[in-house]
């Protein structure tokens, strides 16, 4: 019976552990879609669902060149963000006017901070755009698939760890809950996720 406990112990303390070290399931979601698991149809239909996501204004607007972008029906005209604010190579506006100048960081998640309309979003963490080589404002879904799965232009990652990047990134995480009247990336995140993910499982298939 005490080894049979000792087992038990052992087994909820490397369940536990496990969880602590991947929090969003996501070696967990590698092993339920091992590669070759998931049909190339069904994995361009993974793609388009986060595709939507990727090329939705509350994503695709800080995923562009030198300036972040205004579009989307709220905004009327796409045009670039005003103020003449820039990137820059620091992607947070260092060099001229810093993006924390209005989005400012919380010292806390809080999901009342961004109920006002018309003001600046702000999250508990620095407010930066995309990396340069994750720009994509403008791109086709294939131009766009093909940027995500090549690892010189998605941080050295694999599509699993891109996965996790959007759950752990509060930027990203934003634009599920953007408050106020913005509208949010559709689907879920955890849905976003599992699109990923059985994209990856198909062989990162893109679109003609």
């Amino acid at each position: 019976m005490k080894t049979i406990l000792s087992n038990i112990a052992l087994l909820a303390l490397m369940a536990a552990v496990l969880v602590l070290a991947d929090p969003l399931g996501l070696i967990r979601g590698a092993d339920k879609y091992p590669s070759g698991s998931i049909s190339r149809a069904e994995g361009l239909q993974n793609w388009q669902t986060f595709y939507a996501v990727a090329s939705h204004p509350r994503c695709v607007n800080c995923h562009a060149d030198s300036r972040p972008m205004w579009s989307g029906p709220s905004y009327g005209a796409t045009r670039p963000h005003g103020m003449n604010v820039q990137g820059g190579e620091s992607r947070s506006g260092a060099e001229t006017l810093p993006c924390s100048t209005c989005h400012a960081a919380l010292p806390a998640q809080n999901p009342e901070a961004n109920r006002l309309p018309h003001t600046a979003p702000r999250i508990a963490d620095a407010w930066q755009m995309a990396p340069r080589e994750a720009a994509w404002f403008g791109r086709s879904s294939r131009e766009i698939c093909e940027q995500l799965k090549d690892p010189a232009r998605n941080g050295d990652r694999t599509i699993a760890e891109v996965a996790a990047h959007i759950g752990h990134d509060l930027v990203l995480r934003w634009a599920w809950a953007p408050g106020g009247t913005r509208e949010p990336a559709p689907h879920s995140l955890a849905e976003t996720q599992d699109a990923l993910l059985k994209w990856g499982a198909a062989g990162t298939p893109c679109p003609g």
